[in-house]
């Protein structure tokens, strides 16, 4: 596959990188910053003598006095090479560092703070639509996902099961992240059930036998290594009683299939519609992330069951998101944003569906998701708002 543009910007000065293995921060650092001094942690060797003696980072550089960009990829191997950016950041104003990594569990416990100001923080996502343009397959996509790694591969569904392997293997075997390897593997099927819901640990614990403090663990587990992250609840000036738990996806609509088991009883189309709803949110994540303007993005749930998918509130305004996997609008499908709109009047209301036309539905936008997905850019509003 020929190498495509992504929208992620070097910001020009030290920063980390962060985002799960697959999604090509390699690829675009070898692209974009070619004239580098590149330390990759995942070289037995490399790892070996960095991990003994941090400060040959001080002699390497040193040895090599015609690259002022330094690269380190996996930081979290080895967090103790964060005291040894931190004081070279300081002494030496020439250098830049850029530093990967797929997960920040590690980090968590290390020198990280240290960098706070000194690094900026930034993410790498699976493609947008709107990267691949006409390459993008939005069929394939809902199956498959976006991952660059698997969009790659000529066996695409065998790629995704390598992928969950890798990880299982690497990433929570090699660093010893769980004592049980089997209760982790059944957390990882029972947990893909609540991929776009409200988490229930307790519900979780018991399909997969464990306690519900270990579920707790395994979840941070998932959002450390960037496989998983949480939507909290949109409270802002809130005017009705609304659900407190946080809902769970995980970061693209592929891992979350090759997880998700299937038998005769689950229904194809409620398993397409959360796949759907993923990769609607894997896309916002990756908009924000790449926009110059502030964004968070949240769900909407009240006691008395009003709920709206996600809500994008940000410098540009309060945008409400319906998502359905369905041909046709029914106005009961339009009852959600209606609440939010006489919360929030202000908000622009945003049904996405699988329909063909382009509609304007009692003030609600409706958008086929397909279209808004290919025509989502970072830094360009929402598609079908006007600038």
């Amino acid at each position: 596959m020929e190498l495509t543009g992504r929208y992620f910007q070097d910001p020009g000065c030290s920063f980390f990188l962060f985002g799960p293995r697959g999604t090509g921060k390699s690829t675009w650092l070898k692209t974009n910053l070619r004239n580098s001094l590149r330390v990759d942690l995942l070289h037995p060797e490399s790892y070996r003598m960095f991990a003994a003696r941090p400060e040959r980072l001080s002699e390497l550089i040193d040895g090599n006095p015609d690259y002022t960009t330094i690269i380190i990829d996996e930081i979290q191997k080895i967090p103790d090479l964060l005291g040894m950016v931190h004081q070279l950041i300081e002494s030496r104003k020439d250098l830049r560092f850029v530093l990967t990594g797929s997960s920040a569990r590690k980090l968590k416990r290390s020198e990280a703070n240290l960098l706070a100001g000194r690094a900026l923080y930034r993410t790498m996502h699976p493609f947008m639509a709107s990267e691949l343009g006409e390459k993008f397959d939005f069929h394939e996509a809902l199956n498959t996902g976006l991952l660059p790694l698997i969009v790659a591969a000529p066996d695409s569904a065998q790629a995704l099961d390598a992928y969950s392997m890798l990880y299982l293997n690497e990433e929570v075997k090699m660093e010893g992240l769980v004592r049980n390897v089997g209760d982790f593997t059944r957390f990882l099927e029972a947990i893909s059930f609540s991929n776009g819901s409200v988490l229930n640990t307790s519900e979780v614990a018991r399909d997969c036998q464990v306690s519900r403090k270990t579920v707790e663990n395994y979840i941070s587990i998932l959002d450390d290594l960037l496989l998983s992250f949480q939507l909290p609840v949109f409270t802002k000036k809130a005017k009705r009683i609304l659900i407190a738990h946080n809902k769970f996806y995980f970061f693209d609509t592929g891992v979350y299939r090759s997880l998700r088991p299937r038998g005769q009883l689950d229904r194809a189309e409620e398993i397409d519609g959360i796949a759907l709803e993923t990769l609607v949110i894997q896309h916002l994540r990756a908009w924000i992330a790449y926009s110059n303007n502030k964004h968070d993005v949240f769900f909407w749930r009240t006691k008395s069951g009003n709920e709206v998918d996600f809500v994008v509130y940000g410098d540009s305004g309060i945008y409400a998101i319906e998502v359905k996997n369905a041909a046709l609008i029914r106005t009961k499908d339009l009852s959600g944003l209606k609440a939010f709109r006489e919360d929030y009047p202000q908000a622009h209301c945003i049904f996405l569906y699988r329909g063909k036309e382009k509609l304007v539905v009692n003030n609600v936008r409706c958008i086929p998701c397909e279209d808004f997905l290919a025509e989502l850019c970072p830094n360009h509003p929402l598609p079908g708002l006007k600038k």
